[in-house]
């Protein structure tokens, strides 16, 4: 069963502990942020599987931050529980319309908010993912870091890995170099835009066996940055 990562988002430091505890004793990897900015930044570089997200912060709100979240194609799939002591009915029609999965009211019950963390992922796709990827004979293990193609294994670097990941669960939409930046080195890491294309050139030597040949699946999209696609290669 998988492990996943929960981002808790709340400016009280004894709310942020009594979520920690509790989630941990449930097996779950725990994040914290006290401010919107803390938040997105996490969110950018650890990309975590849910988020715990409080209506009132530091330098803005919670409806704030996820309808930024919504606007952004790599972060709009991020299931979000809304935890406030707002009670009334137009908050909470509010945060659900702006996209909230689920509200929580405080003062709540550890047990209830963990059965509904539970409820939520299991109906994502993280709660249903079993770390295998497939894009026609290529398959990637996210649990073994393994990839083959056909039946033969692949090698390759931390980094490629990745990036074929990212590509694997986002295919068929191109990508800028800066997007592939912030997604598979992250948001805080400052590192030239031709390193990517460094790490593509990797990549694409990797996707290639005696039998099969997968470089053309990783294609350059002229005046904006690179897209995957396995289309035409199935029976390559």
């Amino acid at each position: 069963m998988p492990t996943f990562t929960i981002l808790v988002v709340d400016d009280e430091s004894a709310i942020r502990d009594m979520l920690r505890m509790a989630l941990e004793m449930a097996d779950y990897n725990v994040l914290e942020a006290e401010n919107i900015h803390d938040a997105h930044r996490l969110i950018a570089d650890e990309r975590p599987d849910l988020m715990l997200l409080d209506w009132m912060l530091p330098g803005g709100n919670g409806i704030d931050l996820l309808r930024r979240l919504k606007r952004d194609e790599l972060a709009r799939e991020l299931p979000v529980i809304m935890l406030t002591a707002r009670t009334t009915q137009d908050n909470m029609v509010q945060g659900l319309d702006v996209g909230a999965d689920d509200y929580v009211t405080k003062p709540f019950a550890p047990r209830e908010l963990i059965a509904r963390i539970k409820a939520l992922l299991r109906r994502t796709p993280a709660g249903r993912d079993d770390g295998m990827l497939h894009s026609a004979q290529l398959a990637l293990d996210a649990s073994s870091h393994r990839v083959t193609l056909g039946d033969s294994p692949l090698s390759m670097g931390p980094t490629e890995f990745k990036l074929l990941h990212f590509f694997m669960t986002h295919a068929e939409r191109a990508y800028s170099r800066t997007q592939l930046l912030d997604q598979v080195w992250g948001a805080n890491v400052y590192i030239e835009e031709r390193t990517v294309d460094v790490h593509i050139r990797r990549l694409r030597l990797a996707l290639k066996t005696d039998t099969l040949d997968y470089r053309n699946a990783v294609q350059t999209v002229r005046g904006m940055g690179y897209l995957f696609s396995v289309k035409g290669l199935a029976a390559s």
